[in-house]
């Protein structure tokens, strides 16, 4: 059954990890990769990531993604977006510690930016704009 749009909406506010996937080189499928995001209900879903990646460029060149989040437990349940890039800006600090803080655990948060900090050296906001949505609770128990 499809999900409200409220339902939709707060499963996506929800941190759960996503599949993004994006249109590849010809001849090859898309691009599907794990990734950490942020949205709040009624704006654009946020994913961050190296500029010089081949997920950046592939996104920069496409512009447009989709993300994939589900649950298997209490029930199975999905909802997609589907949208062109918004917006490309550089990432902040504090953007970059409110991601980690939204997957890690409190006292993991600022070893994880340690590490995270002195591997990636130019980071960016892909802001995904929602024009399409697929949703579903299955109500399967998981």
């Amino acid at each position: 059954m499809p999900l409200s749009i409220e339902e939709r909406q707060s499963f996506l506010a929800e941190p759960h990890v996503a599949a993004l996937a994006v249109t590849a080189e010809e001849g090859r499928a898309p691009v599907t990769v794990p990734v950490w995001y942020m949205y709040e209900p009624g704006g654009d879903v946020l994913v961050m990531t190296e500029r010089g990646s081949r997920k950046a460029g592939l996104i920069t060149a496409a512009g447009r993604f989709s993300l994939l989040v589900q649950r298997t437990s209490p029930t199975l349940r999905y909802v997609s977006v589907e949208g062109p890039v918004a917006s490309i800006e550089p990432a902040t600090e504090e953007e970059h510690r409110v991601l980690a803080a939204r997957y890690l655990p409190a006292d993991g948060v600022a070893d994880y930016l340690t590490q995270a900090v002195a591997n990636a050296t130019d980071l960016v906001n892909f802001r995904l704009r929602t024009e399409r949505w697929l949703s579903a609770d299955l109500g399967l128990q998981g």
